[in-house]
């Protein structure tokens, strides 16, 4: 009896063993974002201290004695990533945000990061860039709601809008959208990149109607902010879902001296081929996952999973990217622990 047991035990284990060492092929590289569901009011959390490799900065992440002693004890390849190596020396980032949801229907949060670069130019401190995506018109987001938006945008006081993509959910709405975002008047202007949805219809409907408006749609394109003398660059991708075309990124041909800011609508083209000389990307197209409950969103619209679901991550090159959960919605009307939210972000150059 005891005789035919051994094998099961062996089996058994060999199961376990097989197991585990699946789960660290498949483990994603870990991300610095910010995965609270919960809204407060304008509580300031640091993301990330990030001078690599000064360990110090570790006090701010907010881990516990708890999960420092299992991340010793696991070191899979993955663990072997610290969050402190994730961003090139050099930058800091700090977040915080602001429910907003009972003064502007539509939107739930805005969403505030100081970003601390050392190729910021000293024209460009304190430099406010607001950052929308997804907008979906008319899905959740309707005609009141976009109003509100409006509202929220000039009280921003934002010095340049950017835009991800995935603006319209039918033709008809191509105008009455760009005429509202119209009112949003900032000193360097109104950029956008096109979504997946804006590639299936109404592409160039949408990229008449921004220009009519006096808005920038850069399609693989550049173009250039100037302050005083100094400049930044806004670098925008064309249907990053395209690589045979697009696969090659608009920023290669810029100089790592500027300080460059990529917009493009997918959080994967950061992932999926070089982006060299962005220093800050953003994106969309996740929603956040749109509906999340306790953590898990069963739609991801990513190929890495949750990597770049929402907030603050990193790519494989250590570049910092953004992703916005959006305002709109698609297929269901309906968004549950994924907020609507506005990005803002303002600039500040490091001082050494």
């Amino acid at each position: 009896m005891k005789k035919s047991i051994y094998p099961f035990l062996l089996l058994t284990l060999l199961l376990l063993v097989s197991c585990k060492s699946k789960k660290r092929m498949v483990a994603t590289l870990p991300r610095l974002v910010l995965n609270t569901d919960s809204i407060v009011a304008d509580t300031s959390n640091v993301i990330a201290g990030l001078f690599a490799p000064d360990h110090s900065q570790l006090k701010d992440l907010n881990v516990s004695k708890g999960r420092k002693r299992r991340a010793k004890k696991n070191k899979s390849s993955a663990d072997a990533y610290k969050s402190e190596d994730w961003v090139l020396r050099g930058t800091k980032i700090t977040s915080s945000e602001v429910d907003v949801s009972s003064v502007y229907s539509g939107v739930d949060r805005v969403v505030k990061y100081d970003f601390t670069h050392r190729d910021v130019p000293e024209a460009f401190e304190g430099f406010r860039i607001a950052f929308i995506s997804d907008l979906h018109y008319k899905s959740l987001l309707k005609e009141k709601g976009l109003n509100d938006l409006v509202r929220l945008l000039i009280a921003q006081k934002a010095d340049v809008l950017l835009m991800g993509g995935d603006y319209q959910e039918g033709c008809e709405y191509v105008d009455p959208l760009f005429s509202a975002l119209a009112r949003v008047k900032t000193p360097m202007g109104t950029y956008g990149v096109m979504g997946n949805n804006d590639y299936e219809r109404c592409h160039d409907e949408i990229i008449r109607t921004m220009k009519h408006y006096g808005m920038h749609p850069l399609e693989h394109e550049v173009d250039t902010l100037r302050k005083d003398g100094q400049q930044i660059i806004i670098a925008g991708v064309r249907n990053p879902f395209d690589l045979g075309q697009n696969g090659k990124s608009p920023t290669l041909a810029l100089s790592p001296r500027d300080f460059v800011i990529m917009l493009v609508h997918t959080p994967d083209y950061v992932e999926d081929v070089s982006v060299v000389n962005t220093d800050l990307a953003l994106a969309g197209h996740t929603h956040g996952g749109q509906v999340c409950v306790f953590g898990i969103a069963p739609v991801l619209n990513s190929n890495y999973g949750t990597r770049f679901l929402t907030g603050l991550a990193c790519n494989s090159a250590k570049i910092p990217l953004i992703v916005t959960n959006g305002i709109g919605t698609s297929q269901l009307p309906i968004r549950i622990g994924a907020p609507a939210e506005v990005i803002m972000i303002t600039l500040h150059r490091l001082k050494e």
